[in-house]
Formats: structure tokens, C-alpha cells, sequence
């Protein structure tokens, strides 16, 4: 019961209140004592979320006056119903654990309607169905292809990529390798209980967040990475031989960054400052800014996000990058390097940035990205940025969403 109870806390977190599934698990799961009791609440919730339309048309199916879209009993029902179509619970115990989750309410309502869907064999569809406004969007965007391959990438939760700060890891790991210093696993298990995370061998990074720090290369220059937590790609750029500065806003996410800074015994000075209002002693050689966003890329292992990335936040978001991408400039050095990336799917917060940027700015230009620089198979725009959709690498378990551009300070 603990779990299925942090699972509605969960949801309603999301789906009411429009916060990150991520940042209330700690507060959803607090008391749970076991780490797999933690992981069962997250698990329902994220399938709940991955399914939500299927689910919901499922429950109106069998219902004789539509409940409420923010009602208990559709919540609980979701929650029932997704335990017994998709993580295998029988299905007494799937009813039998949601039942006292509505607390005195349509208990009776509940526990027919999920009877009478449980008698018809009902199932769900395969793949998944994208919520309503999402698709739309994307389908206007992108076309019909792209929301297709959306809606297979979210049916399941995806690979795990591993970036290597030694190639003699990756034998240990057992994966799959896509890219030098790269390697997937499918199912890893517990990552803290993998060879090499003591010796700081590796960290976890989607294969799509691996690529705009490699855009930069190997360096002994100066680099500034911006908005730079947890660090993945701060890592990146210490092992690559940079002199790195970290910059972030969250000092708490600066504390993660210095956590994995430690562990993999690289070097990098971290600082806790607004990238807005923040300015470098001197020039860099090369800057990363991958910029605050809607995350609408990262939606196979946060499907939360398809229900908090409201067209006002895309723009809001939008404005932000404008504004930071504008301040990074400043810090590049003549002839050096600037790579702008967002875990975006939005053209608002990838293509129409970058074009409005290089019309106000003269003295950039784009450095295009090559083929020989990515995954085989991924192919760069003729505008020489770099746009991954969700059927980027899909025959080899896809990547996330993602958008990065390399330019050039010519003056």
C-alpha cells in the first residue's frame, strides 16, 4: 500500500500541480523504508504517464457519465489498471491495493468499472497513443513520421548510456558501443553496483547528451560550461583535457556536479552564479551552453514532461535561451567556439534560435557538424546543425530528443 499511495501522491504532483515526477519522489516516498517499495511507486507512475490517453479511454469505455479529468477515482483507476495491463500484477492484487486509495469515496464505482474492463480482456494499444495536444504540435513541426516513432519511443523506458572516462570500461560494462567512449546497456540494474562506478571509470549520459560536448573536442585551452549541472558534459570536457569552468545557478545541483567530480577524480572550478549576470575574467576558448528548456526531448525516460511543457513555458523558455545565448557569446574569444544545445523537440527553442541569433550576431558563424563526428546513421541538417527526432538511432534502442549547433566567433 505505501507504494501505490506515494504513486497517487506522484501523479497528482504531475498532473495537478504541473511539477517534475523527479523532483517530489523524495517527498512522495518519504517513510518507504525499501528502496524497491521506492521504485515500484515510480514505476506506476511513469507507466501511468507513458499510457495516460490509452488508460483514460479505457476507464470512459465503461463509465456512464465521464469523471472528472483530475478525480481520485480516475487517478486510482489509472493506477489499477496500468498494474494489471502492463507491470504484470494479478489482477486481486492490483483492485485489492487501489481500493482503500479512495479513502470513503466510489469505491463501488471503482472496483466495477475496473471488473467490467478486467471481464472484457481488455488490452492496450501498441504503441502507445501521444496525448492530444503534443501530436498535434509535433505533426505540424515535424510531420506524421516523427509522431509515430514518438509514440514507439515512449512505449517502454529506454537503454542506458554510459560515457567513458576510460576506454577499459567498456569491456567490464557489456554493452553495446555507438561512439569512442560510449557504451548502452539495456538493463544495467543497479548502477552503483557496476564495475567502475567506485574507480569513477564512467557516468550515465544518453548518448544525445554526449554529443555537444564532443562537438568541442579535445582541448588544452579554457571552456566554459554553462548551466552546467549535474556535469556530465563538465566531465566531458575535464577528460578531454580542457581547463574547465562550471557554472551553474542550483547550488544543490552544483553539489551533485562536485559529488561526480570527485568520483571520477576529474578537475573543474565550480561556481554558483546566474550565467545572466555572470562574466569570465577573460575570453574562453570554447563555450557549451546547453541551455534551460522544456525538455520535451528527454520524454521516454520523463514522460511527465509531455504534460508540463505548456506552450507558455516553451516560450518562456525560449526567451531565456535567447537571453543566455546572447551572454555566452560575450565570452568567447575571437576564433573560438560556441555550441548551443537543447534537450528540446520545440524548433522554438532550437532552429528559429540559432537563425535569430546569427542574424544579430555577424561575427558568428556556423561550424558545420560532420557526419564522422556522430552516431552511424545520424546525419547532420544541410544548415550543419544537428537536429535528432525520436527515430534517430531506433534500431539501436533511439536517443533522446535533442538540438545542437557548433559556431565559430569570427570577430
Amino acid at each position: 500500500m505505501p507504494a501505490r499511495r506515494a504513486a497517487l501522491r506522484l501523479l497528482d504532483a504531475v498532473l495537478r500541480q504541473g511539477l517534475a515526477l523527479d523532483a517530489v519522489l523524495v517527498r512522495a516516498t518519504h517513510g518507504i523504508p525499501r528502496a524497491s517499495d521506492r521504485a515500484l511507486a515510480h514505476a506506476i507512475a511513469a507507466e501511468v504517464l507513458r499510457r495516460l490517453p490509452d488508460l483514460d479511454a479505457l476507464i470512459d469505455s465503461a463509465t456512464a457519465q465521464l469523471l472528472p479529468s483530475d478525480a481520485k477515482a480516475r487517478t486510482v483507476l489509472r493506477i489499477a489498471l496500468v498494474q494489471a495491463l502492463v507491470l504484470g500484477t494479478p489482477q486481486h492484487a492490483a483492485i485489492a491495493t487501489a481500493l482503500p486509495l479512495v479513502d470513503g469515496g466510489p469505491r463501488k464505482l471503482v472496483h466495477g468499472v475496473f471488473g467490467t474492463l478486467m471481464r472484457n480482456a481488455v488490452t492496450l494499444p501498441d504503441p502507445p497513443t501521444l496525448p492530444p495536444g503534443i501530436a498535434t504540435r509535433w505533426q505540424a513541426h515535424w510531420g506524421a513520421a516523427m509522431t509515430a516513432d514518438a509514440a514507439r519511443a515512449i512505449a517502454a523506458p529506454p537503454p542506458v548510456d554510459f560515457t567513458l572516462e576510460e576506454e577499459r570500461w567498456a569491456e567490464d560494462l557489456r554493452g553495446e558501443s555507438l561512439l569512442p567512449g560510449h557504451v548502452r546497456v539495456a538493463h544495467p540494474g543497479s548502477v552503483v553496483e557496476l564495475p567502475g562506478y567506485a574507480e569513477g571509470g564512467w557516468w550515465v549520459q544518453d548518448i544525445a547528451a554526449s554529443l555537444p560536448a564532443r562537438l568541442i573536442g579535445a582541448g588544452a585551452g579554457r571552456a566554459i560550461d554553462a548551466c552546467a549541472a549535474p556535469g556530465g558534459k563538465t566531465m566531458q570536457l575535464a577528460a578531454a583535457g580542457w581547463r574547465v569552468t562550471a557554472i551553474d545557478v542550483s547550488e544543490s545541483r552544483l553539489a551533485r556536479l562536485s559529488e561526480n567530480l570527485a568520483r571520477t577524480n576529474l578537475e573543474a572550478e565550480v561556481i554558483a552564479a546566474d550565467a545572466l549576470f555572470w562574466s569570465p575574467e577573460a575570453p574562453a576558448d570554447a563555450v557549451l551552453l546547453d541551455a534551460p528548456c522544456s525538455a520535451t526531448g528527454i520524454f521516454r525516460r520523463h514522460p511527465d514532461v509531455l504534460y508540463r511543457a505548456s506552450l507558455a513555458i516553451i516560450a518562456e523558455m525560449a526567451g531565456l535561451q535567447a537571453a543566455l545565448l546572447a551572454r555566452a557569446a560575450t565570452w568567447v574569444r575571437p576564433g573560438g567556439t560556441l555550441v548551443y544545445a537543447t534537450c528540446s523537440l520545440e524548433p522554438e527553442e532550437g532552429e528559429a534560435q540559432v537563425e535569430s541569433f546569427l542574424a544579430a550576431q555577424p561575427g558568428f558563424a556556423i561550424d558545420p557538424i560532420r557526419a564522422e563526428e556522430l552516431p552511424a546513421g545520424v546525419t547532420p541538417h544541410a544548415r550543419g546543425w544537428l537536429r535528432l527526432l525520436p527515430g534517430a538511432l531506433a534500431d539501436k534502442g533511439g536517443c533522446d530528443g535533442f538540438f545542437m549547433v557548433r559556431m565559430t566567433r569570427t570577430a
